[in-house]
């Protein structure tokens, strides 16, 4: 429930119909902000709050709040407007699906973050989530080795409650998840994770993480070796809702 923007409307003299037709969407779109608490797409976001007479930042705080590191910000804005991603991870799940309990393990257990600092990072964690509850959210392709399934992260209750949470945001017809099982020998993933967005503009761009800071990769040559890995990566990971099954099936085990 989006009771800020429930506010500015009434304040406003504003209706969802009249807010619709201001923004150019389906009143059952406006409906879904306020009541569901779905995040517009940048554009919609900013005509809906000039239309109140209000900052965004007002009515969406969680979009503009700075919690992430400044090296972080450029791949945060890029993901923010993707059309779509495709995400390869080998040792975690992909930050945007991960739940809040796996969330801090993973954090609590990076070396290089203070101890003081995890909360904040798992609050910009989980802040960009918002994304996959746009009106309009990009579809997301994940690729994760089996072994990210099987690696007690936070405990048996924190696996178990992740898993079976990943199972079901794979039921949203823009998420997709694949895995890479234990059968597959040495492959391209071998070789580190990597995020690919594509823009607006249909531009991709390219994320490279590691153990200080990530990376993000716009040169033509670099994209092309990012996407001939994904292709190999892809290549080897069971269709989507065999991987659904394996990751039902190895929640089970986390009882």
């Amino acid at each position: 429930m989006n009771d800020a923007l429930r506010a500015a409307l009434r304040q406003a003299g504003q209706t969802v119909e009249s807010l619709a037709s201001q923004v150019g969407v389906d009143p059952k779109t406006v409906g879904r902000w306020l009541t569901e608490d779905r995040i517009p797409h940048p554009a919609h976001r900013a005509t809906a709050a000039d239309a109140l007479g209000r900052a965004v930042s007002d009515i969406w705080p969680d979009t503009s709040r700075r919690r992430e590191p400044a090296w972080f910000r450029p791949w945060q804005e890029i993901e923010r407007e993707a059309q779509s991603l495709r995400w390869y991870e080998s040792l975690v799940l992909p930050g945007l699906l991960q739940t809040e309990a796996y969330a801090r393990a993973v954090l609590d257990g990076a070396s290089l973050i203070p101890r003081a600092d995890v909360e904040r990072h798992l609050a910009a964690r989980l802040a960009r989530q918002s994304v996959l509850r746009r009106d309009d959210p990009p579809l997301l392709t994940a690729v994760v080795d089996e072994a990210v399934l099987r690696r007690p992260v936070g405990g048996r209750a924190t696996m178990r409650e992740q898993l079976l949470a990943l199972a079901e945001a794979c039921a949203e017809p823009h998420i997709r998840v694949h895995v890479v099982p234990s059968s597959v020998g040495a492959y391209a993933g071998l070789n580190g994770p990597f995020v690919l967005a594509t823009c607006p503009d249909h531009r991709i761009a390219g994320y490279l993480d590691n153990q200080l800071q990530g990376q993000v990769v716009s040169a033509p040559d670099e994209v092309a070796a990012i996407l001939a890995a994904w292709e190999a990566v892809r290549g080897e990971a069971l269709s989507h809702w065999q991987s659904v099954d394996l990751i039902t099936e190895v929640a089970e085990t986390w009882t």
